[in-house]
C-alpha cells in the first residue's frame, strides 16, 4: 500500500466516508484501527440530538463558535477549543450564528461509522 493513500485534507469534500449525523451536521469520517476522526460541520444554528456512546471523544473546534452540551452543563467554545468526554457520557453541540467545524477523535473507533449513512448510531 502506498504512503500516500494515508494523508488527507480537512478541505477536500471528496475524502472520508460521508454521513448525515442531523439535518444541518454533516461529517467526513477517517477510520484507523484504534482511532478514528470526524470532520463534523454546522449550519449556522444547527444542532444535534443529545446521545451518548461507549468510546472516549475528543473534539475540537477548528471554526466558528457553539456551545457544547456535555453532561447537562451548557459551555461556549469557539475555534482554538477542545473537550473531552468520556465514554458514556450525553452530550450534543449547538452551532452558533455563523455555523462551526468541529474534528472530533474517537477512541476505539466506532463501527456504526465505518460506512456511510445517517444518525448518530447510538451505541
Amino acid at each position: 500500500m502506498s504512503a500516500k493513500r494515508e494523508f488527507y485534507n480537512l478541505d477536500d469534500p471528496t475524502q472520508g466516508i460521508r454521513r448525515e449525523l442531523a439535518p444541518g451536521l454533516t461529517a467526513r469520517i477517517f477510520a484507523g484501527d484504534h482511532a478514528m476522526l470526524s470532520v463534523v460541520s454546522l449550519a449556522p444554528n444547527a444542532e444535534g440530538k443529545v446521545h451518548s456512546h461507549p468510546q472516549e471523544q475528543w473534539g475540537v473546534i477548528l471554526e466558528g463558535e457553539a456551545v457544547r452540551v456535555q453532561d447537562g452543563e451548557e459551555i461556549p467554545v469557539k475555534a482554538g477549543d477542545f473537550w473531552r468526554t468520556p465514554g458514556g457520557v450525553p452530550h450534543s453541540l449547538r452551532a452558533g450564528p455563523e455555523g462551526a467545524r468541529v474534528l472530533d477523535i474517537f477512541s476505539p473507533p466506532r463501527d456504526e461509522y465505518r460506512k456511510p449513512g445517517s444518525g448518530f448510531g447510538d451505541g
